[in-house]
């Protein structure tokens, strides 16, 4: 279970008496993730046809990250790491459908702890929305939610801080309803707000349609196989201009710290921004679009130094003032020097994909499933989706790196694939080869074993991690 923040009543009264001192200093803080959003599918970025006003004018205006990844090729184990600061794997999240544990310190539970109140909107994806579980949004951390298992589309069946309601709309603009709403409410408090909004589209089936009857038949035209994906991408660009104008409303917006990104690389490989696309540890997987506006400290910029999703939750700690007792081991570092230009380097990221299988989450049947039987007085229909394994705590054999695993150290990228049993490397140089044309691996021998060393060494400590060796504190 969940460990006590302070373990003493002196820490307890200390902790409290700091609250009040450094509350209207800090920022709020918002983020907000799109599912499936690939790099170079925004106008900034220079796409040819989609329409992204509202990104391309934060891009403008604000901390341009061109080489943000997120720390898995898929949704849910990223969302684990911005929770926690950690590869997916440490925290019980080898691949979609797994659950965080709650063993997990989070972002939230770190920002609720020092003052700021807290709020999930969206899709979840890394524990149940059943109430009173441990892994639901609330047990890790957030005040409010509105949240679904998995992605959905219109007229969604979501959990509202554990009781269940069908809403009618698209799926998009509920979440962003719900994000204001907990804005609205919230921003003329003595607490600073802590709102991640992860938007369900522009996953398939892309059944949303965007307010701009323009660009519903501009896609129609244009030669794509996926006019649903860009359509949605517009509609969650307007919500991103609903969620401006609203922080401009409220008076916010200069102190607010809002980060948009997505969750892995986007559906089409011609724009993903790299090669392949959404489920592979080629860049086309893993790069994605990442921009940061706090109006108060930061100017525009772009950012070449590459960053990941892990990085958040270190950067919001600090960010926030926060205090972690027990930090368990973080993948992700704090990007303040980064965004700032004194730090142009960084220590290695490790990527890896394809260790177990994803598990199947439909959101709707789900949840409905649950509403039907609350309301008709009958039993759960899903007790096994309340905890599932996070309290199984596997003993890994100490070579078993199966998978896609990759190790940035920029510019360099070491590729290691393993299937039944035989393992292959190769080598690119990302800024001579983004697309990861080239094997540099026959050419480079030393700084394959260099390379092969740090990622393997990484591995293990994941599946430490992994089995529960950071819990033993």
């Amino acid at each position: 279970m969940k460990k006590m923040r302070f373990a003493s009543p002196a820490a307890i009264c200390l902790a409290l008496l700091c609250l009040p001192v450094f509350g209207d200093e800090r920022p709020n803080v918002v983020i907000v993730m799109a599912d499936d959003h690939g790099y170079g599918d925004t106008g900034y970025n220079g796409h040819p046809f989609v329409q992204t006003p509202n990104l391309d004018a934060m891009a403008e205006g604000g901390v341009v990250f061109n080489r943000f990844y997120a720390s898995a090729p898929v949704c849910s184990p990223t969302r684990a790491s911005v929770m926690t600061g950690r590869h997916p794997f440490r925290t019980n999240v080898p691949n979609h459908g797994h659950y965080m544990r709650p063993h997990e310190t989070t972002i939230a539970e770190a920002l609720k702890d020092a003052g700021y109140v807290t709020g999930h909107f969206g899709k979840w994806h890394i524990g149940s929305v059943q109430p009173n579980s441990p892994t639901n949004p609330g047990g890790a951390g957030f005040d409010e939610w509105l949240s679904g298992l998995n992605f959905f589309d219109n007229d969604p069946y979501l959990s509202r801080n554990g009781n269940y309601e069908q809403i009618k709309g698209p799926g998009t603009v509920i979440s962003m309803d719900a994000t204001i709403d907990f804005l609205t409410r919230h921003h003329s408090g003595d607490r600073p707000m802590f709102a991640v909004t992860w938007f369900p589209s522009p996953h398939d089936p892309q059944e949303e349609l965007p307010d701009l009857a323009q660009a519903r038949q501009l896609y129609n035209d244009q030669n794509t196989k996926k006019p649903g994906y860009f359509r949605e991408i517009t509609l969650l660009d307007q919500q991103i201009g609903r969620l401006q104008k609203t922080l401009t409303a409220l008076g916010i917006r200069e102190n607010t710290f809002f980060l948009y990104c997505s969750d892995n690389g986007g559906l089409v490989t011609a724009s993903s921004g790299g090669r392949a696309k959404k489920g592979s540890i080629y860049e086309g997987g893993l790069r994605v679009p990442a921009i940061l506006q706090w109006p108060a400290k930061y100017q525009a910029s772009q950012i070449d130094t590459p960053a990941f999703s892990s990085d958040l939750y270190p950067t919001l700690v600090a960010i926030g003032q926060a205090k972690v007792e027990h930090q368990t081991p973080l993948d992700g570092i704090d990007l303040a020097a980064v965004i700032s230009g004194e730090q142009t380097s960084r220590p290695g990221m490790g990527f890896w994909h394809g260790f177990r299988d994803g598990q199947g989450t439909w959101s709707d049947r789900i949840i409905k499933a649950l509403m039907e039987a609350k309301m008709a007085g009958k039993p759960n229909p899903h007790p096994e989706r309340i905890l599932k394994n996070v309290n199984e705590f596997p003993d890994f054999e100490s070579l078993d790196s199966r998978g896609h695993a990759a190790w940035n150290a920029w510019p360099w990228k070491l590729h290691r694939i393993e299937s039944r049993g035989n393992v292959k490397y190769e080598l690119y140089h990302l800024v001579n080869d983004p697309m990861e044309d080239k094997d540099l691996s026959k050419q480079e021998p030393e700084r394959v074993r260099e390379l092969t060393t740090a990622l393997e060494n990484w591995q293990q400590s994941v599946l430490r991690s992994w089995s529960g060796a950071d819990y033993q504190h």
